[in-house]
């Protein structure tokens, strides 16, 4: 059993990942990007979800290099995400796309992992 703010977090990570990937697919297809901020709030509160996990992952014994790996991950899913936009401009943009979609489900399933080894290791 997960401690309620680690469950809290792991909730905050699936809820907000599936609504990062709706709201992803309404951008790729030209629609609701009024709604872009609302993905980059939703994002950041991924990313602290996420930093929640590996925090209580960290006090539960979890391997150190998969948190700092998490740790790291949340780091780099905002940059990413914020600078997107500048990189590979043009005909190839959809490459990054698709790179920033990978980045966030390796998010999702670096939250669930922290939260899957933690219920391992409070047994």
């Amino acid at each position: 059993m997960l401690p309620t703010p680690a469950l809290v977090a792991r909730w905050l990570v699936r809820i907000g990942g599936l609504l990062q990937i709706v709201l992803g697919a309404l951008f790729w297809t030209g629609n609701a990007v009024t709604l872009v901020p609302v993905h980059i709030l939703v994002g950041l509160l991924l990313v602290i979800g996420l930093w929640t996990l590996a925090f209580f992952a960290a006090r539960a014994g979890v391997q150190p290099a998969f948190v700092a790996v998490v740790v790291l991950w949340g780091l780099l899913l905002p940059i990413f995400g914020l600078t997107q936009d500048r990189m590979l401009t043009g005909d190839a943009h959809w490459v990054i796309r698709v790179l920033h979609l990978l980045v966030g489900l390796a998010a999702i399933g670096q939250g669930e992992g922290l939260a899957g080894q933690m219920s391992r290791a409070r047994r």
